[in-house]
């Protein structure tokens, strides 16, 4: 039997301080709807909310509701023009969590 020697490094105060957002994150990315706008939107600068509602067969107001959920996590921004609101991820980090959350289904499902 082979003796474990690993010294475990606990999570710091600091990250502790985090835990609990990026749960919340985690959390609110995992209802198939927000991550299908995520993906939809990691591949195009910006996209209007009708567009997104079109794109996904889904009613605007439904769009709205996950956007604005999206946005209150500081995951997609948004911009004006008259009427028309244009979405768009909020940085590059959103793409990088999507694209290796990606990565890693098509790895393991290989």
């Amino acid at each position: 039997m082979t003796e474990h020697s690993h010294i475990l490094t606990v999570p710091t105060h600091d990250d502790e301080q985090h835990i609990d957002e990026i749960a919340r994150i985690f959390k609110l990315i995992g209802d198939p709807t927000r991550i299908r706008i995520i993906s939809l939107l990691a591949h195009q600068e910006e996209v209007c909310v009708t567009c997104i509602a079109e794109g996904l067969g889904m009613t605007q107001s439904a769009i709205s509701h996950q956007l604005r959920l999206l946005r209150d996590a500081g995951l997609v921004k948004f911009t004006k023009e008259g009427k028309e609101v244009f979405y768009s991820l909020d940085d590059e980090h959103v793409i990088t969590l999507f694209a290796q959350a990606m990565d890693h289904v098509k790895h393991k499902n290989a």
